[in-house]
């Protein structure tokens, strides 16, 4: 069998700040592979030196084929099962082929030195991803944790912030944390005064919110004017109840079938960070529209194909699905039914007599839930206010066992 993999976290104090065992593990292997950076941390003890190919995933089982046959060591920062190389290295061969020795993280090391509580304060990578993933953590008085992407990420974050109502949030950037030339530099978001620094950094936010700015939280039921596009959405009420019906959970994958504005598929991700969401839209401007939504709404994960069911075959099977239109269309209701597992769950909303049809048939011959509501909204009527009646719903909510 080949020998594990053994995964040291190393931090900005290099080989001095790992313990012994971590680095007895190092001068034991025959092979060590890691970031130019982090190479350069470690003395001359190891025979072969590797450094990570970019891009790295697309290569990495192939590297680990190569040297299978030797013990091998792999430097990681902090603790490597922190936003680290060791979750997709656990995933990739298993957790029981791999070691791990780690280190601080560089959110435990941020914490300690600001006093904050590393139980209670978030943490956002941007780390391969786009600035607009922290959007969703925001919130008035709240404290959050960005680990960087590189130098530019405080700036960026910066703007972002002054960008969509916390200008006045107080950022506090911590470099080289633990290492010789550890840094702290702070401001506020809407007069972030620094140049680039350190690409090895982290940002610590205290989100300060301007009056009247519009909330957003992580709850289903965002206003409808978050959403760009033609007016194609569910509505906010409707939305929310919708969202409650498919119960999304950590990890779960939705598909938004007739994605519209993609407003389902987006609030379904923006529950938790690892809900995925894919949209079905077959006009090219709706996708489009999706696509910005998302971005605009911190969820730029949001994968948006083609027509259902023709682009169903791409998708990975799903945890739920949403139709949102498109009941009409001969078979669609069905071919969604039969992509769902075990225990997946299947939410349908219909506006029109003929979609209401549809759904209520299907409920009688395979079974669920019929549920019907209709919102109303206050407007003015001259120097009084009344009623106005949005279009009734009627919502299929049906589990496979």
């Amino acid at each position: 069998m080949s020998p594990l993999l053994t995964v040291v976290g190393i931090g900005a104090d290099g080989w001095d700040g790992l313990n012994a065992a971590a680095q007895q593990a190092i001068r034991e292997s025959e092979v060590l592979i890691g970031s130019p950076r982090q190479l350069t941390l470690v003395p001359d003890v190891v025979p072969l030196r590797v450094p990570w190919p970019s891009p790295l995933l697309p290569a990495l089982r192939g590297l680990l084929d190569e040297y299978a046959d030797r013990r091998t060591a792999i430097l990681a920062s902090g603790d490597p099962m922190f936003h680290g190389i060791g979750v997709t290295l656990a995933r990739l061969v298993g957790p029981e082929r791999i070691r791990v020795l780690p280190q601080p993280s560089s959110a435990s090391l941020a914490c300690a030195r600001l006093g904050w509580s590393a139980a209670e304060t978030p943490t956002v990578s941007l780390v391969n991803r786009p600035v607009e993933t922290v959007l969703p953590a925001l919130s008035n008085d709240g404290k959050l944790l960005v680990l960087s992407q590189n130098e530019d990420s405080p700036a960026a974050i910066a703007k972002l912030l002054a960008d969509n109502g916390y200008g006045s949030s107080h950022l506090v950037v911590l470099e080289q944390l633990g290492g010789p030339l550890e840094r702290t530099f702070d401001g506020t978001a809407a007069q972030w005064p620094h140049e680039p620094g350190n690409p090895l950094n982290i940002v610590a936010i205290t989100c300060v919110a301007e009056q009247g700015f519009r909330r957003l939280t992580r709850t289903p039921g965002l206003p409808d004017a978050a959403f760009g596009g033609d007016g194609q959405l569910t509505k906010q009420e409707v939305r929310a109840l919708t969202l409650s019906a498919l119960a999304p959970a950590p990890g779960e994958l939705l598909w938004d079938v007739g994605g519209g504005s993609g407003s389902i598929a987006i609030e379904w991700s923006r529950t938790h960070p690892r809900c995925r969401a894919i949209a079905f839209e077959r006009l090219l401007a709706r996708s489009a529209q999706i696509v910005a939504n998302s971005s605009a709404l911190g969820v730029p994960a949001v994968t948006v194909l083609g027509e259902a069911p023709g682009a169903f075959a791409d998708a990975p099977e799903p945890n739920a699905i949403f139709i949102g239109g498109g009941l009409t269309e001969p078979g669609l209701l069905a071919a969604c039914w039969d992509r769902l597992g075990p225990r997946g769950r299947l939410v349908a909303n219909a506006v029109t007599a003929e979609s209401e049809a549809v759904v209520t048939h299907w409920a009688a011959e395979h079974g669920g839930q019929l549920r019907r509501f209709q919102i109303y909204r206050s407007e003015p009527l001259g120097n009084f206010t009344a009623w106005r009646p949005q279009l009734p719903v009627t919502q299929l909510i049906a589990e496979r066992t």
